[in-house]
């Protein structure tokens, strides 16, 4: 990589990479306690809908905000300073380089992704919930208008598809790749109320800490582990499963041992899936060296006949992590730093007009999923709440059952009764037909006959 070289040949020129951020949270901040420091990165603006946010933001990581803060696009651009405004078009408007989304508003992200490519801005997308709505299209629409539609280092989806790629082009064929996380079956079921004792944290330091039950939730739930591995089978080819994750208990030694096809004593129903392993053996206790907060893939010689064993000899002669057959190997990285390191999708876009991680087809999906019986007159409360969890799917089949995206499920009435565990569909609500559904069924109807034809293929 040559981002710091080309960052600092910027900043020599005068000519930094100017960024527009969108939501100023927890994610943001970490990206601004890094972007301080980086020579050639000029955070141009800063929106939150809560000005007041945007500047204890900058100023609790570090920022003089008395000197480096104005209220003006003009003389942020001219002065080097940073903009805070509370209107995000605005922000747009005045073309940065690089726009990044960190509102985890869906249909809020969708629209700033698309104003932003009608400015001629490039996209980091931290958002990665709408990438999971209608990913596909935005990556379309982002080609058609010159600019580049970016998933976000840091989050562990870019850092996986970064390893696929890794995989691939040295010539190996990827059978797993994925996340770890802490998960029970039991989980599913979660909610805000419950969410402190099953994340491992008391309720009052995570009051002082500002985290957000239901936003947390979502991580414990299993809908944000469905989110994150939907994106990365759309950007990668790599399958859902077809019962959706399994979360199996895995550590970092056992990855080529548990994450290889159950015909060869593994647990996958075929290579190619994308999957997260649990940190927690089934009966609570923990993972030896467990991949909690990494990511990982798994591999195999492409060339499985006589001429693949030199490839094979090569993973023992190495000591590679390896299952007892040596078919199987893999590699892994024990920690994502989230929003530390979305400057290098900022870096990379800009300067080499290249993402890290974007889709190229409407390969998986993410449908909500009961948990408990709903009733007719409930109000679905969204990712995280304690109505619904979000389940991976194929995309044939999310749309052959005519599944609701996770997406979309927030602040809308069941209309009809659905059990705990079962998928809702769009017959089970009444949805109102907004911008956020009717961008997400255009990508329907431009992507959807891809997985059939690809089932149909195999």
């Amino acid at each position: 990589m040559n981002l710091a070289r080309l960052l600092r040949k910027r900043a020599e020129d005068g000519r930094p990479v100017r960024v527009g951020v969108i939501g100023a949270g927890k994610f943001s901040s970490m990206f601004l306690a890094q972007a301080r420091t980086t020579p050639g990165m000029h955070l141009l603006a800063l929106a939150d809908l809560d000005e007041g946010r945007a500047r204890d933001a900058l100023e609790r990581t570090g920022w003089d905000v008395d000197a480096q803060v104005t209220r003006d696009f003009d003389d942020a651009r001219r002065t080097g300073k940073t903009a805070i405004t509370a209107d995000a078009f605005a922000l747009i408007a005045a073309k940065p380089d690089v726009v990044v989304d960190i509102t985890g508003n869906p249909a809020a992200a969708i629209r700033h992704c698309l104003k932003a490519f009608d400015n001629g801005c490039h996209v980091v997308n931290v958002t990665v919930e709408a990438d999971a709505l209608a990913g596909a299209l935005l990556a379309e629409r982002a080609r058609k208008a010159g600019v580049v539609y970016s998933l976000a280092y840091g989050d562990q989806p870019a850092l996986v598809c970064e390893m696929v790629d890794w995989a691939e082009a040295c010539g190996f064929r990827v059978v797993a790749a994925g996340k770890g996380t802490k998960h029970l079956p039991v989980f599913h079921t979660s909610t805000p109320e419950t969410v402190w004792t099953y994340f491992g944290i008391t309720p009052e330091n995570a009051k002082a800490s500002g985290m957000n039950p239901q936003m947390f939730n979502s991580f414990v739930d299993g809908t944000k582990s469905a989110i994150e591995m939907t994106a990365i089978s759309n950007s990668t080819g790599l399958k859902a499963p077809r019962d959706g994750l399994a979360f199996p208990p895995c550590g970092a030694d056992d990855l080529p041992l548990t994450l290889r096809p159950r015909t060869h004593g593994g647990v996958l129903e075929e290579a190619g899936l994308v999957e997260v392993v649990s940190s927690l053996e089934y009966d609570g206790r923990p993972v030896h060296r467990d991949l909690r907060w990494g990511v990982y893939v798994v591999f195999e010689a492409a060339s499985s006949d006589a001429r693949g064993t030199y490839t094979r000899d090569c993973f023992r002669d190495y000591q590679m992590i390896r299952d007892p057959s040596g078919r199987y190997s893999a590699m892994y990285r024990s920690h994502h730093l989230v929003g530390m390191e979305v400057g290098i999708s900022i870096a990379a876009a800009a300067l080499r007009g290249e993402a890290t991680g974007t889709p190229e087809h409407f390969h998986s999906d993410v449908a909500a999923t009961a948990k408990k019986a709903l009733k007719p007159g409930d109000v679905l409360d969204g990712e995280g709440g304690y109505c619904a969890y979000g389940k991976i799917m194929r995309a044939e089949d999310s749309l052959a059952r005519g599944a609701l995206p996770l997406g979309l499920a927030h602040n809308i009435k069941v209309t009809r009764p659905v059990a705990q565990g079962a998928v809702l569909t769009w017959d089970d609500v009444a949805i109102a037909e907004d911008d956020a559904v009717r961008f997400r069924r255009e990508m329907e109807r431009k992507f959807g006959n891809a997985g059939a034809a690809r089932t149909a293929a195999e």
